[in-house]
């Protein structure tokens, strides 16, 4: 797995969007739906200052082009444009809908069911939001915490080139690798013993400011000098990922903070989701049927967890979710 598809974009990029977004940013699917849905229900007159556009029979409102102006940001001086675009998909749509509708489309099985699927999708989504609602601001005590605590994200905060090889592997021949590297000068005696050996490999590089490294790994990255190397077993192979270069570009708390805060807020909206979620779940009556019953929780409690070195029973670590959890076993190369 490349390191650019690994290292994902930090949760808290100093110019982070709302993690928490409006629910009325849903997919095409989710649109066409609810205009399905719509043109399937009675009629109603529109004065004329709702009215966007006739098309045929129907009609497209005001409401609806400022629902698709809601999807991305818009300066003010491009509301008028953007506007004019936004109608013209909603025609678009309007006339598939319409066609859809006459060649009765909408009662095809699986048209339904992704109808049901997008009507429930909105609805619980909106629920969650609701839910979300009442999650407080956090402090600036708070702020100045998770600032602190956090000094190779902010106030020690670093620009890394890094050098990665994605090594195609058995597992069984991962130890005698890991010794290579621990043993080579430089990357380069290493990356010349793979080609003498004929091993598989393919090099790339790429630079990451820390906040596009997750989180869980950024206290080992910023631990790391200049030329070392860590050894990253995978399901193919490993990974040896070089620390080529690193400049320090740090960041102050002022221009840290809204980002903090629109962390601390989402953080703290997706802990009262799982919270209200689990009561929900607590209070409900669950019963799996079928094939399902064999892979209900109940069933998988009563099975013996299958743990890797070192990984707590039963709990999924964020090493074991990003599928790097041999990553602290990385072996130093220094220039």
């Amino acid at each position: 797995m490349p390191l650019s598809t690994r290292i994902e974009r930090h949760v808290v990029p100093l110019t982070a969007p709302n993690a928490c977004g409006n629910i009325l940013r849903v997919g095409v699917a989710a649109v066409m739906a609810l205009g399905l849905l719509s043109a399937c229900g009675d009629q109603k007159a529109k004065s004329a200052s709702q009215v966007a556009a006739r098309v045929n029979e129907g009609e497209i409102s005001v409401h609806q082009v400022n629902f698709l102006l809601q999807q991305r940001e818009v300066r003010q001086d491009e509301v008028d444009a953007a506007s004019r675009q936004a109608l013209t998909r909603l025609i678009d749509q309007e006339l598939a809908v319409q066609k859809a509708l006459a060649l009765k489309i909408d009662r095809q099985p699986a048209v339904l069911q992704a109808l049901e699927a997008a009507k429930r999708d909105v609805l619980a989504r909106a629920y969650m939001e609701r839910v979300s609602e009442a999650a407080l601001q956090p402090t600036l005590a708070e702020v100045e915490k998770f600032y602190n605590e956090k000094p190779a994200l902010f106030r020690e905060r670093r620009i890394y080139q890094l050098q990665e090889i994605n090594i195609e592997a058995p597992k069984d021949q991962l130890p005698e690798l890991g010794k290579r590297l621990s043993a080579a000068k430089d990357i380069e005696a290493f990356t010349d013993y793979l080609r003498t050996s004929n091993i598989r490999h393919v090099q790339n590089r790429t630079v990451r400011p820390a906040e596009q490294i997750p989180l869980e790994r950024l206290d080992d990255f910023a631990a790391m000098t200049d030329g070392q190397a860590r050894f990253v077993p995978t399901e193919s192979g490993a990974i040896v990922i070089v620390l080529v270069k690193s400049q320090p570009q740090p960041v102050s708390l002022e221009k840290a903070k809204p980002a903090i805060e629109q962390f601390l807020t989402a953080q703290r909206k997706r802990e009262m989701v799982e919270r209200d979620l689990k009561d929900l779940r607590t209070a409900a009556k669950i019963e799996y049927v079928g094939k399902f019953a064999e892979a209900s929780p109940a069933a998988a409690a009563t099975a013996k967890p299958v743990n890797g070195p070192g990984e707590p029973d039963g709990q999924n670590t964020p090493a074991a979710a990003s599928g790097n959890s041999s990553v602290d076993q990385g072996m130093g190369v220094n220039k």
